[in-house]
């Protein structure tokens, strides 16, 4: 684990370049693995990941220290992924017939039985809300607290609507092993 920040998101926010190059560095491993836990695909992962260092040029003017880096991080890569989420769903809704037959001539699926894989597809294909509270809760491992810091919203609100997303992926693994 990298040590604390010691003041370094505050001096790239005033300008030094440096201080900025020691962030990406000490944070992109960071940015990395959430935006691979809201993807679930490397490639899309590492396209995150570079939106969200471009972001972070602009981005970091705002950074005020009010709360954590890392929570203020988690909220950028959040939205990096979910604007690269709905940006690859329109994508396969406007290209759907290549992609029907390029799956038709891959042979369908990936081959993958494991089921965790499973599950964290089904977690993927919840409504936004719902998705980021499971994967922030138990797939980053945040309490209900921190996930409400990261989220802009009541801890209960969290709870809500990690206890929503329980009730949906029950009927969603349900359905794929039927």
């Amino acid at each position: 684990m990298a040590p604390l920040d010691d003041g370094i998101p505050e001096r790239a926010a005033a300008g030094d370049r440096e201080a900025f190059a020691a962030l990406l560095s000490q944070h992109y491993d960071f940015i990395h693995t959430v935006a691979w836990r809201w993807c679930g695909e490397r490639q899309d992962a590492e396209d995150v990941a570079q939106e969200v260092c471009i972001r972070l040029a602009g981005a970091i003017r705002g950074f005020r220290g009010t709360s954590r880096f890392r929570t203020w991080l988690y909220t950028v890569t959040l939205n990096a992924a979910r604007d690269h989420m709905r940006k690859r769903r329109r994508e396969q809704w406007r290209d759907a017939d290549y992609v029907r037959e390029q799956a038709v001539s891959a042979g369908g699926g990936d081959g993958s039985d494991d089921a965790s894989d499973d599950l964290w597809r089904a977690v993927r294909q919840l409504p936004d809300k719902q998705r980021d509270a499971v994967l922030l809760i138990y797939g980053e491992g945040l309490t209900h607290a921190a996930a409400a810091d990261v989220l802009g919203c009541a801890e209960t609100t969290v709870s809500w609507h990690v206890h929503e997303a329980r009730k949906r992926l029950k009927v969603l693994l349900r359905d794929a092993a039927a």
